[in-house]
């Protein structure tokens, strides 16, 4: 990257307040630089290609409704089509090699040490550390807290599980919830994170249970087994491609699940997640076993160096 300039603001995009008087100064700005290429990663477009379009670049791409004839080359938008496909459709559009499907989020040393040092203050055992992240923007994306909850106390019971409690700063409240709500002991870290840190994080657990969320694709970039739970947003468009790796659950789908998605949602029973759980703790390079509490000795553990620290590009 060459030079960052902060989104001025626009007509129908709503992240920024649009100021005309500014947006019409950056866009002067903007066919002053002559840029050669504009390259639109907003969506369908139906705002953002008229902001791409008035960058004044030689030409421009994205994609496109029908009818939308804004860009030079417009690609025609799927509402069904999985992001890290599309995106990688428009890259490979520009003749960019597409073989690899896999997320990348690079993390360094600092962020690993400091991962480490809050993990340190785990719950104590030989148990499989387990995450749990029972936030989401969006509320009617959230599993309620209580069963996040129960899900951490049937995982302890069953494996001697070590629960990290996850969540961004304004995440505090969920998080404090299921804390409270367990009976078993659990390492609450929401708000003690930045971003890079809490992917270093995710990298260490041997199992995150989360719901349709950003720490989903941190899981899948760091490789990290997880459970993703689904209600209105839909897994074909946003659960993680490998589904060995990760265990996918669309609670609309489910026998007698409410129509309305949030409600399905909401409505998803314990004991399905919690056999998609143990699917993923038994599928792992070993596996781990739910044995008695005063034996609990896994056959081995996902986390650590045994936890293809190759593949993250640090040392464990």
């Amino acid at each position: 990257l060459d030079r960052l300039e902060a989104f001025p603001g626009y007509p129908g995009i709503e992240e920024v307040p649009y100021d005309a008087e500014r947006t019409a100064a950056f866009l002067a700005k903007a066919r002053g630089a002559g840029y050669d290429l504009a390259i639109q990663l907003h969506g369908d477009g139906r705002s953002s290609n008229g902001f791409v379009s008035e960058l004044g670049a030689r030409q421009n791409i994205g994609y496109r409704l029908d009818g939308d004839d804004r860009l030079d080359i417009g690609l025609a938008w799927d509402p069904q089509e999985h992001e890290v496909r599309r995106w990688t459709q428009l890259v490979a559009a520009l003749g960019g090699p597409v073989d690899d499907l896999h997320l990348d989020f690079p993390t360094d040393a600092d962020e690993w040490s400091r991962a480490a040092a809050l993990l340190s203050a785990a719950p104590e055992g030989s148990g499989p550390l387990i995450g749990l992240h029972p936030g989401a923007k969006d509320a009617a994306r959230r599993w309620p807290a209580e069963r996040f909850a129960a899900i951490g106390d049937a995982l302890v019971e069953r494996y001697g599980a070590r629960v990290v409690v996850t969540g961004a700063p304004g995440e505090r409240e969920i998080a404090a919830a299921v804390r409270r709500a367990m009976r078993e002991p659990a390492l609450n870290l929401a708000g003690a994170t930045d971003l890079g840190t809490f992917a270093a994080v995710i990298a260490r657990l041997d199992l995150l249970v989360t719901n349709d969320t950003g720490a989903s694709h941190l899981a899948a970039a760091s490789r990290t087994r997880s459970v993703v739970l689904f209600g209105p947003t839909r897994p074909e468009r946003w659960a993680p491609l490998d589904r060995d790796r990760h265990r996918v659950i669309d609670a609309t789908a489910l026998d007698g699940a409410p129509e309305d998605s949030a409600a399905a949602l909401a409505g998803l029973p314990v004991k399905t997640v919690l056999a998609a759980c143990e699917e993923a703790l038994g599928a792992g390079r070993g596996g781990w076993e739910a044995v008695p509490l005063v034996s609990r000795t896994p056959r081995a553990s996902m986390s650590g160096p045994g936890k293809e620290t190759a593949e993250l590009g640090v040392e464990a």
